[in-house]
This record gives C-alpha cells, sequence and structure tokens, in this order.
C-alpha cells in the first residue's frame, strides 16, 4: 500500500512557478524542439519559434530545454542545439504567457554567477516566467573538454546552489570554493520574485535529505505507477519531517500519439505510444500519485506535430490547465 503524506501548499514564488505547481493538481508542458527528429540526435529547428509560440498559445503551462554543451555521439542527443540561456531570451520575447523551464542546467560545468546572472535576466525579461532546473550532469566526456573533473561533480553542485542562492540578496556576503563576496559587489538583475525556482534533477550526487532540504521542487524519472507512488511520498516524508513547506514533483514522458482515441499503449524509450484516452487516463494516475506536472516529449512521434499539439491540447488541458488559466 503506498504511504500518504498529507497534503500542504507550496510556497509562492514567481509567475511560472506559481501557475505550474499547484498541491493535488498536474499541469502539462512540451519538451523542446517541437521536432520528431526519432533516433537522429540532431532536430530540425526551422520552424522552433513557431511551434513555441502554438504551444503558448494553445494553453500549455511550460516550455522545456536543456543544457547539453557538446553533442557527444553516444548520448544519442544534442538537444535543443541553442545555448539554453540564449534560447531562453528568444523565447522570452516569443511567447507571452508560458512558463519557460530549463530541464536541466549541468552547474558543475559552469561557474554559478554566471548561471546567477543569466537566469535572473532570463526571468526577467520573461517577466517572472523562468524554472531553472539544476542537475550535476551525466555526461562524462564534456568534463575533460571544460577541465573539469568529473567525481567532485556533487560537491561543485552544492556550492553552486548556496553560491545562486546569495546572488538573489543585495551585496552578498559569502565565501564558497568557487569564490568570495565579502558585501562590496552586487549583481543584478535580481530574480522577480526574491530568488530563482530551483529544481534539482534525481538525485544529482546528493543525499536525499539534502535534495528534498534544499529545492524548490524535485525533477524526476518515468517509473511504473507503485514505484513512482513510494519515491514521491519519500521525498515529501522528508520536507516535512525538515519542518518545510511542501514542494512539486514533476516529471518527463515521451509519448507518440495515434490518430486513434481509443488505441491502447505501446512501450518507446522512457514512455509510450498511446491514443488520447489511455494518455489522460495515465496523466490523472500520475497526480493521484502526487506528480504535479509532466513535460512531454514528442521526439519520437510519428504524426505530424502541429497537429499532434493540438489534438494533446484539445483532449487534455481541460482537465490539466495550468493556475493562470484557472484564474
Amino acid at each position: 500500500m503506498l504511504e500518504k503524506v498529507e497534503m500542504r501548499n507550496f510556497q509562492t514564488l514567481n509567475r511560472a512557478y506559481n501557475a505550474v505547481f499547484r498541491p493535488g493538481r498536474l499541469s502539462v508542458g512540451l519538451v523542446v524542439p517541437l521536432d520528431p527528429h526519432g533516433h537522429d540526435p540532431v532536430p530540425d529547428l526551422t520552424r522552433h519559434i513557431e511551434r513555441a509560440q502554438l504551444a503558448d498559445s494553445l494553453g500549455f503551462s511550460a516550455l522545456w530545454l536543456r543544457d547539453v554543451p557538446f553533442n557527444v555521439p553516444s548520448f544519442g542527443d544534442a538537444g535543443q542545439v541553442f545555448d539554453p540561456f540564449v534560447y531562453l531570451g528568444a523565447l522570452s520575447m516569443a511567447t507571452r504567457n508560458i512558463a519557460l523551464g530549463v530541464a536541466s542546467m549541468v552547474l558543475p560545468l559552469r561557474h554559478p554567477a554566471h548561471v546567477a546572472k543569466a537566469a535572473a535576466s532570463a526571468d526577467a525579461l520573461s517577466g517572472g516566467r523562468l524554472l531553472l532546473g539544476i542537475a550535476s550532469g551525466d555526461r562524462p566526456d564534456e568534463y575533460p573538454a571544460l577541465n573539469m573533473s568529473f567525481p567532485d561533480r556533487g560537491a561543485r553542485f552544492r556550492d553552486s546552489v548556496d553560491y545562486i542562492r546569495a546572488m538573489a540578496e543585495s551585496y552578498p556576503r559569502i565565501e564558497t570554493a568557487q569564490g568570495i563576496l565579502t558585501g562590496g559587489i552586487d549583481m543584478l538583475p535580481k530574480p522577480t520574485a526574491g530568488g530563482l525556482p530551483l529544481l534539482i534533477t534525481g538525485g544529482s550526487q546528493q543525499s536525499a535529505e539534502w535534495v528534498a532540504r534544499n529545492g524548490d521542487g524535485w525533477m524526476t524519472y518515468p517509473r511504473d505507477a507503485a514505484a513512482q507512488g513510494l519515491v514521491v511520498a519519500d521525498y515529501r516524508r522528508r520536507i516535512a519531517e525538515a519542518g518545510l513547506p511542501d514542494k512539486p514533483v514533476m516529471q518527463s514522458l515521451y509519448v507518440d500519439l495515434v490518430e486513434q482515441p481509443d488505441a491502447p499503449p505501446r512501450p518507446i524509450h522512457l514512455g509510450f505510444q498511446s491514443g488520447t484516452v489511455f494518455l489522460k487516463r495515465y496523466l490523472a494516475e500520475l497526480r493521484d500519485l502526487g506528480i504535479n506536472h509532466v513535460a512531454l516529449n514528442l521526439r519520437f512521434s510519428g504524426a505530424d506535430i502541429d497537429d499532434t499539439m493540438h489534438r494533446l491540447a484539445e483532449a487534455l488541458l481541460p482537465e490539466f490547465p495550468n493556475a493562470e488559466e484557472q484564474s
């Protein structure tokens, strides 16, 4: 029997966090690039802005991009190709309401001052629509290219979180392994809500207690229902034991939507092919397990992407809206 954790409110952060994450509810986002490039690691970016704007107009709650510094052939995925912070700036100007998320920024490969500056800039330019996923990284090939050590990335990850949190303060004072600030200089702009929403990905080389205490939410991976319910309950139990406000949980899901609404599921990489009926039922089950947001990845879609986005919006968003659509 799955462990039950008492439902409590999430803290109030920026516009994106408040709209995308609500206790007991689930919202739906999309992973960019919105291109069915299948097993080709490099997507076609011809219509990437147009499709981001379509996602915004259809009412999806978030767009998610990733930090992929190098195209590593063994990894098989070049992400959205563009640098995430440059891309966030472009999307900030091209969209109006949709949250803009990074899933996730590889902190040990970047100096935290640069991450804090760029992320606060994207948050300000978008009107508080940034959600910053953070991770320790899982591709060893990238670390030597930047003269970084892979085994100790967990320590640099923790250090970077402390540094980024401090940058939201005025004239911060902090001593870290990556820099010392004595209160004589400041960093601008500041995040719109007084701090950046930091969503920790997986374990990020940290203990489960550290993840529960130090993030503003948790990004996890698809699992079978029983396993997912257990890990979500364990995460929330650790938060409650620390005496902290509850925090949201999100996951990704690869989906290949077929035309027949009642088509049964067929497994694909980290997800399934199905019709809208099963997908809707599956998302409702995730919501009941405590998942607050699902980022759908259409990379392996066999149908026209624009048509698929319209069908997903029509079938899913009435039941899984974000907070701004409800108000």
